[in-house]
């Protein structure tokens, strides 16, 4: 028999996480989307310690030489990031942590990487970790990036400009933060000379040229970073310093394997915004006599239930999909295809839930006095950022199909 429940421990977590989304995050998601560039200090400052308590463990671990983790680690952490993401998704996104910067460290860098980096990360004030990929002409096709890599003697030598970079402003100029940088180190090898390289804040010759103003999660800052001349040392390359093989794709595979680990995260942030916006319809409906007759005949429903109904079908598939990807980590297995089908399905399920809120609301939906048309603006970046919903699905195609990146383009 398959079992859905979550186990004990997670359901205590879950519940933690519910009681902080709604007591803490909730009533702070219309002032920090009005003051979109401001950061929310005690909410980030109360967070910190926790997270540094969890980079502590996993550095332990690593420090030990031992593969020790806690069970369900990572469906714990899909779980938590749904719970906060329904109190509010941007808020919970500005939080201090080593972010994708930190996860593709662990994806690629070597043991004494992983400790050199992540120890600073259990020290001191909030750190931000960002990583930069997307420029202004090589968005999802990565193997265009010509932000470039230029061995010289004991450094590397980056220039190249980023943008769209989540988390990027904190990351480059408050103190020990880091951002991740693709870049290049020989661009007739294509993806094959495509590496890693770990730019510590305050580094000269990286610059943060913009942050966005945003539809969305505007809590969250978007950047946009120039690297002229910025040098590094030269084990800052993450993974193995063999970078000229033409033959070998390893530092973009293993990049790339950074997503595997971090688009079911994506996916549960979009599923917490998309219950936020079913629970306030559903709420809505009670107080106005709206019923949803579950075990009705589907002849005889009205149009709000059929609607009310799919909605909830939607965010059900995606969960599903969603806590599959987790799992599969857990169990250290392989996940590539259901994280892109977790981060595909949940980036349209939240952006059909919440229009369609929108939509049977009418002018409470609309209207700024309620969080609906927030969670609406809030939801479409689960769509884009991360992979975006086209090239997750070219990804599930090519895993079902069997076709290799030539043959489905």
């Amino acid at each position: 028999m398959i079992d859905f429940e979550l186990s004990p421990h997670i359901e205590e977590k879950k519940e933690e996480m519910r009681r902080q989304a709604m007591e803490i995050l909730r009533p702070l998601a219309r002032e920090y989307d009005e003051k979109e560039h401001e950061i929310p200090w005690d909410y980030v400052n109360q967070m910190w310690d926790a997270e540094k308590a969890d980079i502590a463990q996993q550095l332990a671990d690593l420090e030990a030489g031992t593969k020790r983790r806690e069970r369900e680690f990572f469906l714990k952490q899909i779980v938590m990031a749904e719970e906060l993401s329904c109190g509010d998704a941007g808020i919970n996104m500005r939080r201090a942590r080593y972010g994708l910067g930190g996860a593709a460290i662990m994806a690629v860098g070597t043991k004494e990487q992983k400790i050199r980096f992540l120890k600073k990360y259990t020290e001191g004030q909030p750190k931000w970790g960002a990583m930069a990929i997307t420029e202004p002409g090589a968005g999802s096709d990565t193997a265009n990036i010509t932000t470039t890599a230029r061995r010289e003697g004991d450094s590397w030598i980056l220039n190249g400009e980023k943008i769209f970079v989540t988390g990027g402003l904190m990351a480059a100029k408050e103190s020990d933060g880091l951002v991740v940088v693709w870049a290049t180190v020989d661009k007739s090898a294509g993806r094959g000379g495509i590496k890693s390289f770990v730019v510590e804040a305050g580094t000269p010759g990286m610059t943060v040229t913009k942050v966005e103003d945003k539809l969305g999660i505007r809590c969250s800052d978007t950047a946009s970073i120039v690297f002229e001349d910025c040098r590094i040392p030269y084990d800052n390359l993450l993974g193995s310093p063999e970078v000229l093989d033409k033959t070998k794709t390893t530092g973009f595979k293993g990049a790339m394997a950074t997503f595997d680990a971090t688009r079911p995260a994506v996916a549960a942030s979009a599923l917490g915004v998309a219950r936020a916006a079913l629970d306030f319809v559903r709420e809505v409906f009670q107080k106005e006599g709206i019923p949803v007759r579950y075990g009705a005949s589907p002849y005889s429903l009205k149009a709000a239930e059929r609607d009310f109904m799919e909605m909830e079908a939607n965010l059900h598939a995606a969960r599903l999909l969603t806590w599959r990807s987790a799992c599969l980590l857990d169990a250290g297995q392989p996940n590539n295809l259901e994280a892109s089908m977790a981060k595909a399905k949940s980036g349209l399920a939240v952006t059909k839930v919440t229009q369609k809120a929108v939509e049977l609301l009418g002018p409470l939906g609309y209207s700024r006095k309620y969080l609906l048309e927030k969670w609406m603006r809030d939801a479409k970046i689960n769509d884009i950022f991360e992979g975006t919903g086209q090239i997750n699905m070219l990804i599930v195609a090519r895993r079902v199909l069997g076709f290799s990146g030539k043959q489905l383009k």
